[in-house]
């Protein structure tokens, strides 16, 4: 079946699917974007989802084409028309179409709207043999990193240099060798106090809805948690790293620059908090 894909207000097929070349996202990276994950029909972290989006929309002076409750409808009637109950929505909104300079256009363009969807599996029962490598890098990208912007080179390139070595993630520290985020992830660590840490929210890092929703389960189960930064140091150190994003579930760091992560196997934390997402899956 072919893939549909939606431009301001229209289903069409994915390989009809075009932007003018003039749109501002394309020549300048003036957008945003969000990124959900539909279970069986439904959009998990919705509300955290859309609030971010809203959130990045205001940070960039961008006007919404549309309020929520109808683009809820267009996501649900995109993963109808796509036969998609469990997978990725990617959603993109850019300044519009505009003759190209620098500061925003005079009168504002109509925003461009685009959706596309596609399958992704559901999470694994159990996280053995589901840990994966990642490679620290410095962390290279614009300073207001909190706003889902489709500026992503930086992060392409960081992604690309852990796949020339073997790694799923790469995992960023600014000038002072602390650790912000990875190039499309939160990171986590357990340290060998048994406490979990995770950095706190500010300009140099995406708050994460996984993240968010994560926090819940972390107080649900009662476990000794500090939401503040750490040194390269002390990730090196750690007895579990894991990540989190909507793509990514909860996925354990079993192997850092070439080396194990404790004892090279998806740790405790991380299997109690992976069986939490999934629960919260179910019953969503």
């Amino acid at each position: 079946m072919a893939r549909i894909a939606y431009v301001n207000g229209r289903y069409v097929p994915l390989t009809q699917a075009s932007v003018n070349i003039e749109d501002r996202g394309y020549q300048f990276g003036d957008g945003i974007y969000e990124v959900f994950y539909a279970y069986r029909g439904k959009l998990i972290d919705e509300a955290l989802h859309f609030a971010r989006l809203t959130r990045s929309r205001g940070e960039i002076g961008l006007t919404a084409p549309m309020g929520d409750a109808a683009l809820r409808i267009v996501i649900h009637e995109l993963m109808r028309r796509n036969r998609v109950a469990t997978g990725l929505v990617y959603l993109q909104l850019t300044r519009g179409v505009a003759r190209r300079d620098h500061a925003f256009p005079t009168p504002a363009p109509r925003p461009v709207l685009t959706l596309i969807v596609r399958p992704k599996p559901e999470p694994p029962e159990a996280l053995a043999g589901w840990g994966a490598a990642a490679i620290t890098l410095a962390d290279e990208r614009w300073g207001r990193c909190d706003i889902k912007s489709i500026n992503l080179l930086p992060n392409v390139l960081a992604r690309e240099a852990a796949k020339q070595a073997g790694a799923l993630e790469a995992i960023l520290f600014d000038a002072e060798g602390r650790v912000t985020e990875g190039a499309s992830s939160s990171v986590w660590i357990v340290g060998a106090d048994n406490v979990l840490r995770t950095r706190a929210l500010d300009h140099h890092v995406l708050p994460g809805c996984t993240r968010a929703a994560l926090l819940e389960d972390v107080a649900a189960e009662g476990m000794a948690f500090r939401e503040e930064g750490f040194s390269l140091e002390a990730l090196r150190a750690a007895r579990e790293i894991f990540i989190t994003s909507a793509t990514s579930f909860v996925k354990p760091i079993t192997a850092l620059d070439g080396v194990p992560v404790g004892n090279g196997a998806p740790g405790l934390i991380a299997s109690r908090l992976s069986a939490r997402y999934l629960a919260r899956l179910r019953g969503a």
